[in-house]
């Protein structure tokens, strides 16, 4: 598997601090990963995989609300709110969110980091002072 192309889209750094830019991800010329992250962390930059926010089903009418919903969206009925309180925010966000595609290995994701961290730089490198791209010329080619 070979990463053979990375689209990198900046976001404005008026809109939010942590979230640097949006990355698209081909693999192979023939799979594709949309909706990956770079965000500023405490040690730097870390890519984040592409992930939804996890739902559960009303007993009621069998609408599917956002964890830690206290109403159902659909009927208005209490929802349920048996789950696991979280010691951290990081633990809070797992059990918000489930990744929809992640590398399995660390050596995977080191390699994918690695090749989006890289075209990341180039695109800020050659970004207008204001500090998000046009769009049109984001494309980083890989080797």
């Amino acid at each position: 598997m070979e990463v053979t192309e990375v689209r990198v889209f900046l976001r404005n750094k008026d809109s939010n601090k942590k979230l640097k830019a949006y990355v698209t991800v081909t693999f192979d010329n023939c799979f594709v990963v949309r909706d990956v992250k770079v965000i500023e962390g405490s040690k730097g930059l870390f890519v984040a995989m592409p992930s939804a926010k996890m739902k559960v089903t009303c007993s009621q009418c069998g609408h599917r609300n956002v964890v830690r919903s206290k109403y159902c969206n659909q009927c208005g009925a209490a929802l349920d709110q048996n789950f696991r309180p979280a010691a951290t925010p990081e633990e809070t966000r797992q059990t918000e969110h489930k990744d929809i595609a992640h590398p399995i290995t660390p050596e995977c994701r080191e390699y994918i980091q690695k090749k989006v961290l890289e075209a990341y730089n180039v695109e800020t490198s050659r970004a207008p002072a204001g500090g998000h791209g046009t769009g049109d010329d984001d494309l980083v080619e890989m080797d």
